[in-house]
């Protein structure tokens, strides 16, 4: 039964392209220029940040996904400039992702602190398809490639993002160009095609007294055709040196989608985060999720590590950038 749920489950995941999801990332709220090009600069100081997750361990070809940034904020903090790459691999598929990201920030007050700023990632994406993963039940089938297949395509992205010492909103869409490219319109082959992935998320954090600060945010993740997902996330912070929280995962619905299958199960994941300062310019986090639905019979959790460095200057804010 297991090897069954494994096999169908890959299945789903590498020949449904309709209705994929772009690599999640449980600590979001620390890693915003993957979601969003806008968040580029927001910290107006050079920072690097990497990510790597194992979800769903235990399972043969679970996804395994690795993100690396660098942005920074230049002209008097004016334009926000970001590197991100990105990794993702799951099943038979794998994409690999570059991308330039570049922000124009408004400061809306005399103290600089409320903060509007647009933003555009410009890069390209590296599709693959590893037919040797696959086990079709019927032999022959020409449309399956024999060995690794890969595709090379331009990209964009973009968003919007507002923020003050207290809260943020933002919104942004990826993968807006490579569905539209002729290269994927060739059907002889099979073939993983990105679709356009939308990220609603704001966040506030409220100061209880002077050793702590309460931070709730969401997320709202939507691919058009797949289940909308929504995380919901509370943290408090301890002393300004650490961060702990918890995360559910659930999904919602929100217009109605005709591809979509009526009785998938809302409760998706719960799970919780931690990130500490383990100097005042670098941060270490984790995070743990674990399956609500039947999924969580077979693996054992999703787990995720983030590194986040600061090049220490003379401007530094950040005492005040709580996300």
């Amino acid at each position: 039964m297991k090897r069954i749920l494994i096999t169908l489950f890959l299945c789903l995941c590498c020949m449904l392209t309709i209705a994929q999801q772009n690599a999640q990332f449980g600590q979001y709220m620390f890693n915003g220029l993957f979601i969003n090009p806008a968040y580029a600069g927001y910290k107006e100081e050079l920072y690097m940040q990497a990510f790597v997750r194992s979800q769903w361990t235990g399972i043969k070809g679970a996804p395994q996904t690795l993100s690396i940034s660098v942005d920074e904020a230049v002209k008097d903090e004016r334009l926000g400039l970001g590197l991100l790459v990105s990794k993702d691999k799951i099943g038979a598929q794998s994409s690999l992702n570059l991308s330039g990201n570049f922000a124009y920030r408004i400061k809306l007050d005399r103290t600089e602190t409320n903060v509007l700023a647009f933003g555009v990632g410009v890069g390209v994406m590296q599709m693959g398809l590893n037919g040797s993963l696959l086990d079709p039940t019927e032999s022959g089938d020409n449309r399956i490639p024999t060995g690794f297949e890969s595709r090379l395509v331009p990209d964009i992205r973009a968003g919007v993002h507002y923020s003050n010492e207290k809260f943020f909103v933002g919104f942004s869409a990826n993968n807006l160009l490579s569905q539209y490219l002729s290269v994927f319109q060739d059907n002889s082959l099979l073939s993983i095609t990105s679709k356009p992935h939308f990220y609603l998320t704001a966040g506030m954090v409220f100061p209880m007294n002077n050793d702590f600060l309460f931070k709730p945010s969401f997320l709202i993740k939507d691919d058009l055709n797949g289940p909308t997902s929504l995380d919901l996330n509370a943290s408090m912070m301890i002393r300004e040196r650490l961060w702990l929280g918890g995360v559910y995962r659930t999904s919602v619905k929100l217009y109605p989608k005709p591809l979509l299958q009526s009785d998938v199960r809302n409760r998706s994941a719960i799970g919780l985060i931690a990130e500490f300062f383990v100097q005042s310019n670098l941060r270490i986090g984790y995070g743990y999720d674990y399956s609500l639905n039947k999924l969580g019979n077979y693996d054992y959790g999703s787990h995720e590590i983030s590194i986040g460095y600061y090049l220490n200057t003379a401007k530094s804010r950040r005492p005040k950038c709580y996300f």
